[in-house]
């Protein structure tokens, strides 16, 4: 047992953020993500029990963001332009950034990634973390920074 390693950080969890470096890409998957083929060379860890947001907060109680180098380490999915869906808030936005913010970071390091580019930049995650988000569009991607 490690004291302080948040309850919801699996120990191949642990394991697989411990291996990640700067810039490395980690994806936070809803329920609906399919990790083997959208991130076929990332780690893939399941953390169900747990949603989109509580992972993030988890998270960056171990791994820092890369504010550095990006405008937006951090990036939630959203609709494709022309696909035709609509949504202009979700749950799983607003507690991701609240998350971000309890950590003392900047709410503007927090973007949007459509769909299509979602998946393009998920294909370069080491780890993917697939959670038991239920809700639509709950998906995430964390670049790390240096301590």
């Amino acid at each position: 047992m490690l004291r302080g390693i948040p309850t919801e950080i699996s120990p191949d969890l642990l394991h697989a953020l411990a291996c990640t470096g700067h810039g490395d890409l980690i994806v936070i998957a809803d329920d609906f993500y399919p990790p083997y083929s959208k991130s076929p060379n990332a780690t893939t860890v399941f953390c169900k029990g747990n949603t989109a947001a509580e992972m993030v907060d988890a998270i960056l109680k171990l791994v820092p963001l890369d504010v550095e180098y990006e405008a937006h380490p951090v990036e939630y999915m959203v609709p494709d332009a022309d696909s035709g869906v609509v949504l202009t808030e979700n749950k799983v936005w607003d507690d991701t950034i609240a998350a971000v913010v309890k950590h003392g970071y900047d709410a503007k390091c927090v973007g949007q990634i459509e769909r299509t580019k979602f998946y393009e930049k998920a294909a370069k995650a080491y780890v993917t973390i697939c959670t038991s988000e239920r809700l639509p569009y709950g998906c995430i991607i964390l670049q790390k920074g240096v301590m």
